[in-house]
């Protein structure tokens, strides 16, 4: 089993994402770890018309996805949105049909960790980062499962529970299902 572990917050060890992601790839029972740090070794943002590359490759191996997707002001942070152009590739990822766009990826589980400093819920005008995300990975054909962790900057308490309550979501799924 593979698991492509991604990080693209730019707060590095004062990171709650990657804590998070450090904390579920840590839970896992994974042969193979694949790691994307997007700030360590940042991708070029899209020029031109995507074709399949090494991260498509690389998705394409994974059986596990784990991502780290900070809210910054109110959608993912640009690294990992230019990830998102890099994978989202006509013909590899999903393809275009009579009836719409079809995704190509199936049997992979991923499993996004989301920290914002405010509370954005789902369908808010201000959340477009779970929305995105998830509509995004739909379209390649995958179904994300979240772990959030909102309000992280409004309070040191605030902050710890926040952090308290994604790990204890991390563990009931351990302790749900197989976790990788």
């Amino acid at each position: 089993m593979t698991i492509l572990h991604i990080d693209s917050s730019t707060q590095g060890q004062a990171s709650v994402t990657r804590e998070l992601t450090a904390y579920a790839v840590g839970k896992m029972a994974g042969e193979k770890v694949d790691r994307l740090d997007l700030v360590a070794d940042p991708i070029p943002h899209l020029v031109g018309r995507p074709e399949a590359n090494a991260f498509v490759a690389q998705l394409k191996a994974a059986d596990t996805i784990v991502i780290g997707a900070p809210t910054y002001n109110f959608s993912v942070p640009s690294q990992l949105k230019a990830w998102f152009d890099r994978v989202a590739v006509a013909g590899e990822t999903f393809r275009y049909t009579e009836k719409g766009p079809e995704g190509l990826l199936r049997d992979k589980r991923v499993i996004v960790m989301i920290a914002s400093g405010g509370v954005y819920e789902e369908g808010s005008s201000f959340e477009h980062n779970q929305s995105y995300v998830r509509a995004i990975f739909q379209f390649m054909g995958l179904e994300p499962e979240f772990v959030i962790a909102n309000g992280v900057a409004m309070s040191e308490e605030r902050r710890a529970e926040a952090i308290a309550e994604a790990k204890a979501k991390i563990d009931r799924i351990a302790a749900s299902r197989e976790f990788a």
